[in-house]
């Protein structure tokens, strides 16, 4: 019975990790020769593929597609109109979350 309250407070601690992270720190920056709209219509496509529900914003510079997490900050992929394409930024927080570096990668 002492292992229970062990283990519920390292998972607790490990789920306050993840919040506590740098949330302006992205996780990985890619380049792509796509448009901003390309590659976030690209992105959107391959979450709903895989049942997420991911919402997209935009600007006349850049595309943000945020997927939405109960337990941590949002995940978010920013797209920057560029001279030639785009520059990405992925910021994926959340704990369980699709892997939005693999996500991107593809799109790029």
């Amino acid at each position: 019975m002492r292992f229970l309250p062990f283990a519920a407070a390292s998972f607790t601690i490990t789920l306050l990790a993840g919040c506590a992270s740098a949330p302006n720190q992205p996780t990985k920056e890619l380049v792509t020769a796509k448009s901003p709209e390309a590659f976030s219509a690209c992105v959107m496509q391959k979450l709903q593929e895989n049942q997420q529900s991911p919402n997209v914003t935009h600007t006349s510079r850049s595309y943000r597609v945020i997927l939405s997490s109960p337990v941590a900050a949002d995940n978010v992929i920013e797209t920057f109109k560029g001279d030639m394409g785009g520059k990405v930024y992925v910021y994926q927080r959340g704990l369980f979350s699709e892997n939005l570096v693999r996500v991107a990668s593809q799109c790029a």
